[in-house]
């Protein structure tokens, strides 16, 4: 075939189907094209996005704002490594340290790399600052979590598909509840090894479980309490998602060690950081971690550009605005339905939870039928839809999407 024949949505699967490896199962649709709020398939069909890339297109497909600043630095200058200065990075540090709080950054490119780094940096400062035992320092994770698939990573996940035939597994961990600060207080308490608690604000992929009020604030007290580093994961919650610039900022919580990467980058480049104060950072010495890529010109960029949309369109106010609104009118719905138990979320990252086993096909025969409607989402866990549009989407845009939800909810109610 040749690179210049214009590909149906049935050749472009089977493309993929026959060299590509197995590792996603994805929605029956080939996107060529995206704008805003808005995606088309190659045959022309427009759809609204309501996944976002897993939240990393927050500011949008295609800001003009973020590829202008991608395509003046990549005709300028894309990588020199770490083994030069270049005259990008310092101005980025700068501005993202500034813009979160911290005094430092350690920049990366993919979410499970900043995971990695995160865990890397509190143990070297668990052993260095805390005391604890070289190679005994523990890492407090929760039940559920989704972090990313490396190996670490996948050593401390309790999903079978991520885990199974992948082993050995990396040690160091301990799993707890989640939501649960009595488990994790005795935790703390009765281990005087662990250098860490690893958690997510709001666990995105397991369902868009939310907390109880006031769990994430007494979880950094505890922390603070046994000199342990509160690791904040906000690839999938932070920069506007849940309708406050991070999820933890719902409850004023600072954490020691911050994770960023998904909307770093508004979806148009591989862009993660890993951000702490000066007390946790200096332990890394050179040599010690890095990545070619990390801190390239253009991730820096792009990356300035996308917080600036954020604070400039002032997304984190939308997100709030628009995700009370939809909550509000798919709870209407939920009084009278048969289908659909619950709607939970913060700001736009919500999920419903449908009416049947978690085995059953019926979140994903809902999904497609979606897209038939116009609108693109996913299914988690077997039977919940997470919902997250972009933070650019409108009161008008929202509500014809909600309209789109519930009828298409109607063709499968009991």
């Amino acid at each position: 075939m040749s690179v210049l024949e214009k590909l149906s949505s049935a050749d472009a699967i089977a493309l993929e189907d026959k060299y590509g490896a197995h590792n996603y199962h994805p929605l029956p649709v080939v996107l060529s094209k995206g704008e805003g709020v808005y995606v088309w398939d190659v045959e022309g069909k427009k759809y609204y996005d309501f996944l976002s890339a897993y939240s990393a297109v927050n500011q949008g497909h295609c800001h003009p704002k973020i590829v202008g600043a991608m395509m003046e630095q990549a005709q300028t200058l894309t990588l020199t490594s770490r083994a030069f200065y270049n005259d990008k990075l310092g101005r980025y540090e700068e501005f993202i340290t500034k813009y979160f709080g911290f005094d430092k950054v350690l920049p990366m490119n993919t979410g499970a790399e900043a995971v990695e780094t995160a865990i890397k940096l509190c143990r070297k400062w668990a052993y260095e600052k805390k005391g604890i035992a070289e190679q005994q320092a523990k890492i407090v994770v929760c039940k559920n979590n989704f972090h990313g698939r490396t190996t670490t990573i996948i050593s401390f996940s309790n999903d079978e598909d991520a885990r199974k035939n992948f082993g050995p597994y990396t040690e160091g961990f301990i799993k707890i509840e989640y939501d649960n600060l009595e488990v994790l207080e005795e935790t703390l308490k009765n281990n005087s090894d662990i250098a860490g608690f690893l958690v997510e604000p709001i666990q995105g992929e397991a369902g868009v479980y939310v907390p109880s009020e006031g769990y994430l604030a007494k979880a950094k007290a505890l922390c603070e309490k046994h000199n342990v580093l509160f690791i904040a994961d906000e690839v999938q919650t932070g920069i506007a998602r849940t309708g406050k610039l991070l999820a933890v900022n719902h409850e004023n919580v600072t954490p020691d060690i911050l994770i960023l990467g998904k909307a770093l980058s508004g979806g148009a480049y591989p862009v993660s950081a890993v951000l702490a104060n000066n007390s946790v950072m200096d332990v890394i010495k050179p040599g010690q971690h890095g990545s070619t890529f990390g801190g390239n010109p253009v991730a820096a960029a792009v990356a300035i550009a996308a917080l600036e949309v954020i604070q400039d369109e002032k997304l984190a106010e939308n997100a709030e605005k628009l995700g009370v609104l939809f909550r509000d009118k798919i709870n209407e719905y939920i009084s009278e339905s048969n289908i659909v138990t619950l709607v939970r979320g913060k700001g736009l990252l919500n999920a419903i939870v449908i009416n049947d086993t978690e085995d059953s096909s019926t979140a994903w025969d809902i999904c497609v039928k979606l897209k038939e409607h116009g609108l693109l989402a996913k299914p988690t866990h077997g039977n919940i839809i997470r919902f997250a549009p972009p933070l650019v989407m409108n009161e008008e845009q929202l509500l014809d999407c909600v309209n789109i939800i519930t009828s298409t909810l109607k063709e499968f109610e009991k």
